[in-house]
């Protein structure tokens, strides 16, 4: 490894120029890439490898013309009261106002009709009358004809339209409610995803103008979600924005050079600035080498990632923050040695050698710790990993060849001339933070015990407090906070339960056109009709499937069916085998049913059967109303694996509930168990190169303990502090404990090898110690404070997951910072003292001279 380092400093030494022209030349190439970056949004990203989300891409596939998608419609009224003429005069302008928007071509073909609404009834009753709805100015008069347009209806229609009113403050006696809702159905077969949003959008647009100064009328649908695209990424360069100016001024100050000798303020400022410029110009080349590699290595190119998600946006904040360690503690060290008469070129190449060293041990032992996620079952979290390795190793590739580069040019004419200001390099142990850090190895020198003591009885409450975690998801996270669409949401959780036109998809795969699936399907559904949030119309339960549609075939009106009734297939079915409660006779011949009832309704039965690629009847999509939100979606997910379990018991066969939800509460479930196991093995896999790594370095294998230990204690603080502060994991805090051995880990090595260095200069642990906290403590200081300054302005944050980063980034380097200062010195100090006390030498004497 050292020989590694000693010839990337020679040839840094021997040839800048080509370093710097390479590194622009390939940031280049590859920042073309970035604007073809692919992204996602909602599950793509997160759903992991499940059978839920398997099964929602299959409905996808097999069953395209199935694409009916809603739009919720919620009305409030400032008098409390929605059931009034201010209520019907919004609910009219909001139905003229779906006719007139861009999604009126795409109304579903429905038999109950494609707008359905709580004052659905009376409006049908006003126009079969040829009534205006003008004609009902007063309240008294809507209140009546309301009450006489559900008393007209059958009882399972009349329950139907009742539960589009508010769940808590409805009263049908008088008749009032505090909100109501429309549900506006639309077939968005032939759209890809862009068409769907662009109609949405509009008719989201049209319906809000349909609001009057009482009544308010307010969207949703998942789509909407992603309305507010634009203030999320307006959000995101604020804050990114602000993050990085405080960055730069505290940054300016850790590199602030004291005015002394021909070092004017001038000069000072002018040396500050280029040194903060170079540092976060090698920073943002390194954003861009990860961003532009992610692309090369995703779809459209490799394939071997997916597209970006929410959760990459974190990257660039953990590139920073390394990014800038590393670039102060090779400045550091620079001056330290041109301080001390050292010229400009052994200076960077000693810099090189003895930071680079232990920046190479930060780098793998991260960048293989971050690779260990490609086991995750979640995408997003693999992705994550893989990239952060990629931009972790870009960042110690420039910090160590261009950062080097550049300074060498600039101040080598500086030194030709005779005026490179030495003097004033030689007094950054003199600083602030440097003394600081200095005087904190009183710990380690008095009190290493019971240091180390409170230290692992803080990291056992933060064992308790990571068993208190929750672990959270919801794609309303990344809405800010205010949003029209995030209230709502609210809104249609508390009066509704999480609203009407939610659609639970049960795929059942296997051979489907058998007495014995279909059956069991038919058992299925009578067994959903007391299954709680799943909607029941009439004592069943509101499901599409094959035999719901045969039976609308084979059932005349006024016998229970409908519109689709045929004289001719029923014959046909009951004389096949068909019984009056839908189930088949173990000799029926069910291909020839559904294939029957495919020649006479070819899109109902297309919307519910699929054929597999042999040309069999292979998937079936019972299509189920439910009303669970995401509150009750665990409940149902468990009610629904009982239901069908007359399904799934058939060998062959598979019953998969999906939905959007559900596969949420998939993602919940995955993030929550996989968090453990890639802490573990991230861990793990740090430690044994670390402690490979001393073994053949210094034969002190159990110097990588050690030296990982801190960093484990540091996840444990940091998920206590979560705790303890009410955050929960969730796809942006998930990657904490990457965060947190991401920074953890170069922070002790860095004091572990300064310490060995400083230790074959003083002869005993206190004074080695101190020179260790004052010198490589101060740097790590400075990288902590800009780090945390910065990025702790994601409090501000009106986006939640940014809130709750803001404060674990602000936690976990923290922790870092005091366990590479006070527990690992402490650790250092007894580990010398044990191995004096056995009169073994602490460390192998080894050169530390500079680059020949």
């Amino acid at each position: 490894m050292e020989r590694i380092i000693r010839l990337l400093a020679r040839v840094v030494r021997k040839s800048p120029w080509s370093i710097v022209f390479a590194s622009l030349i390939v940031t280049v190439a590859l920042g073309f890439f970035i604007s073809k970056q692919e992204t996602t949004q909602g599950n793509e990203g997160f759903a992991p490898d499940a059978p839920e989300w398997t099964a929602t891409l299959t409905i996808g596939e097999k069953f395209s013309s199935n694409s009916e998608t809603p739009m919720q419609v919620l009305f409030e009224a400032d008098s409390g009261d929605v059931l009034t003429a201010d209520g019907l005069q919004a609910y009219a302008a909001a139905t003229e106002a779906v006719l007139e928007s861009e999604a009126a071509p795409y109304l579903s073909e429905r038999p109950d009709g494609a707008i359905q609404g709580f004052f659905g009834p009376l409006l049908q009753g006003l126009e079969a009358q040829g009534v205006s709805v003008a004609t009902l100015s007063d309240d008294v008069s809507v209140k009546g004809s309301f009450s006489d347009s559900l008393s007209q209806l059958p009882p399972e229609f009349a329950g139907f339209f009742t539960q589009l009113l508010s769940s808590e403050n409805t009263d049908l006696n008088v008749p009032s409610s505090s909100a109501g809702l429309m549900v506006v159905w639309m077939n968005v077969a032939d759209l890809d995803e862009a068409g769907i949003q662009e109609i949405q959008f509009d008719l989201a647009e049209k319906l809000r103008a349909a609001s009057s100064d009482s009544v308010s009328v307010q969207p949703f649908s998942f789509f909407l979600l992603f309305e507010d695209q634009d203030v999320f990424l307006e959000e995101i360069g604020r804050l990114f924005g602000t993050a990085f100016a405080i960055i730069l001024l505290i940054l300016g100050f850790v590199y602030w050079v004291h005015p002394k000798g021909r070092m004017t303020r001038a000069r000072a400022f002018r040396r500050s600035a280029a040194d903060v410029a170079l540092t976060m110009a090698a920073i943002l080349m390194s954003i861009a080498w990860m961003q532009g590699v992610g692309v090369l290595l995703g779809p459209g190119y490799l394939g071997w990632i997916g597209a970006f998600s929410e959760m990459l946006q974190i990257l660039p904040i953990l590139l920073i923050g390394l990014g800038v360690d590393y670039a102060i503690h090779l400045n550091s060290r620079y001056r330290e040695e041109m301080g001390a008469g050292v010229p400009v070129d052994r200076s960077a190449g000693l810099a090189t050698r003895t930071v680079g060293v232990a920046l190479v041990l930060a780098t793998v032992t991260t960048g293989v710790g971050f690779l260990t996620n490609v086991t995750n079952p979640v995408p997003a979290l693999r992705d994550f990993g893989i990239l952060a390795a990629i931009g972790i190793g870009s960042a110690f590739w420039l910090m160590l060849t261009f950062f080097p580069a550049v300074r060498m040019l600039l101040d080598r004419r500086a030194e030709a001339a005779g005026r490179l200001p030495v003097e004033s390099f030689g007094k950054g142990g003199d600083r602030l933070l440097p003394r600081l850090m200095g005087s904190a190895s009183v710990f380690a020198e008095k009190a290493p015990i019971p240091t180390l003591i409170v230290a692992f009885v803080l990291g056992g409450l933060g064992v308790f407090g990571t068993t208190q975690l929750s672990t959270e998801f919801s794609f309303t996270d990344f809405i800010p906070e205010g949003s029209a669409v995030l209230e709502t949401v609210d809104a249609l959780d508390k009066q509704f339960a999480g609203g009407f036109g939610e659609r639970t998809q049960v795929l059942i795969e296997g051979d489907v056109a058998t007495p014995a699936v279909h059956n069991a399907s038919v058992a299925a559904w009578q067994a959903m009709a007391d299954t709680e949030n799943v909607l029941n119309f009439g004592g069943s339960a509101a499901v599409e499937f094959p035999a719901t549609i045969v039976f609308q075939l084979a059932t005349p009106p006024d016998s229970g069916g409908g519109e689709l009734y045929n004289e001719e297939f029923s014959q046909f079915a009951f004389a096949s085998g068909l019984q009056q409660d839908l189930t088949v006779s173990a000799d029926a011949d069910v291909v020839a049913l559904y294939d029957r009832a495919s020649e006479l309704v070819p899109d109902q039965m297309a919307a519910v059967l699929a054929r597999a690629d042999d040309g069999s009847y292979g998937y079936v999509d019972m299509s189920i109303s439910t009303q669970a939100g995401e509150a009750a979606v665990q409940q149902l997910a468990a009610d629904l694996a009982l239901d069908l379990e007359p399904v799934s018991a058939i060998d062959g066969v598979t019953a998969v509930a999906t939905n959007e939800n559900i596969i949420s509460q998939v993602v919940v479930t995955s993030l929550s168990e996989s968090q453990l196991r890639s802490l573990l093995i991230t861990l793990v896999a740090a430690g044994f190169l670390l402690v490979l790594n001393f073994l053949i370095e210094a034969r002190r294998p159990f110097l990588g303990i050690i030296t990982i230990l801190p960093v484990a204690l540091v996840v444990l603080w940091t998920f206590g502090m979560m705790a303890w502060t009410g955050i929960p994991f969730g796809p942006v805090t998930a990657t904490i404990s990457a965060l947190a051995i991401g920074i953890g880990v170069p922070y002790t090595i860095h004091i572990t090898h300064r310490y060995q260095e400083d230790r074959q200069r003083f002869d005993n642990p206190e004074e080695a110690i101190h020179s260790t906290t004052r010198h490589t403590g101060g740097a790590l200081a400075g990288s902590a404070f800009t780090t945390v300054a910065g990025f702790g302005i994601l409090v501000t944050s009106s986006l939640v997951p940014f809130q709750q980063f803001g404060a674990v980034t602000v936690y976990a380097i923290s922790f870092a910072l005091i366990a590479a200062v006070l527990v690992l010195p402490s650790m250092l100090v007894l580990w010398d003292r044990w191995h004096r006390r056995r009169g073994e030498p602490v460390v192998e004497h080894r050169d530390i001279a500079g680059v020949e």
